[in-house]
């Protein structure tokens, strides 16, 4: 099997490292069969997606819709590199998952707009299918309604013309789409369990998304939280897709 490629941006290695695994755990794949490649850590090396059954893009601690002038050079260079790479990956309709910073990156590069109308405080939210995706293959097994992880400042406000909406919350119209056949983005955070989140609680815990000292109350409000769906659209990508 041609491995798949999982292109990350956290520079935290604790976080880092459990967002790996993660992926590895629930898309039910060997270390061999998962190339990971930390864009904070230097330029993207020239990608052949011939070599891949295809592509992961995790969570960051970018938001694409920040001002131009705000954003960093590394911020600006890895959204370079990704754009470039979604030029060809688009146009060959090449399987593709984005998680979180996935929907900033896919939905804007297809036109859509990204902004801070929808964000969501870190924690479980409900998610339901539309018409579209209770008949989407990705979605396979998945119920209509579903809790997830979710924690974002930005989201799609208006999804690019082309792309279909298949899964929305209640103060998030757009948690996953799809553009052509096999591109796919989700707000939500199909690999993240409770463990995985109580560790990005912890290490980022001054990045603004709650005040630190609220930090052990917002884990213990996520302790008991049932999240065993959403790693389904891991696995079910995997073995869509894996050749």
């Amino acid at each position: 099997m041609k491995p798949f490629l999982l292109l990350a941006s956290r520079a935290e290695d604790d976080a880092a490292i459990e967002e790996y695994e993660a992926f590895l755990r629930f898309g039910h794949l060997e270390p061999e069969q998962l190339h990971r490649i930390r864009l904070e850590a230097g330029p993207l090396p020239r990608i052949n997606l011939d070599e891949y059954s295809g592509i992961f893009v995790s969570g960051s601690p970018f938001n694409a819709s920040d001002p131009e002038g705000s954003k960093s050079e590394l911020q600006l260079r890895v959204e370079s590199e990704l754009g470039v790479l979604l030029d060809e990956v688009v146009d060959r309709d090449f399987p593709f998952l984005g998680a979180c910073y996935g929907v900033g990156t896919l939905g804007r590069h297809q036109g859509g707009t990204v902004d801070r109308q929808f964000g969501e405080a870190i924690g479980a939210v409900d998610i339901k299918l539309t018409a579209a995706g209770r008949v989407d293959p990705l979605l396979e097994d998945v119920p209509d309604s579903f809790s997830a992880f979710v924690g974002h400042r930005e989201a799609i406000s208006a999804l690019p013309a082309n792309a279909e909406n298949l899964a929305g919350s209640s103060d998030c119209p757009v948690q996953m789409f799809r553009i052509k056949e096999n591109l796919y983005a989700t707000q939500f955070h199909p690999e993240l369990d409770v463990p995985g989140l109580l560790t990005r609680i912890s290490v980022y815990r001054h990045a603004g998304y709650f005040p630190p000292e609220e930090a052990e109350s917002v884990a213990d409000s996520v302790r008991d939280a049932d999240v065993r769906i959403p790693p389904l659209i891991l696995r079910n990508f995997v073995r869509r897709y894996a050749r």
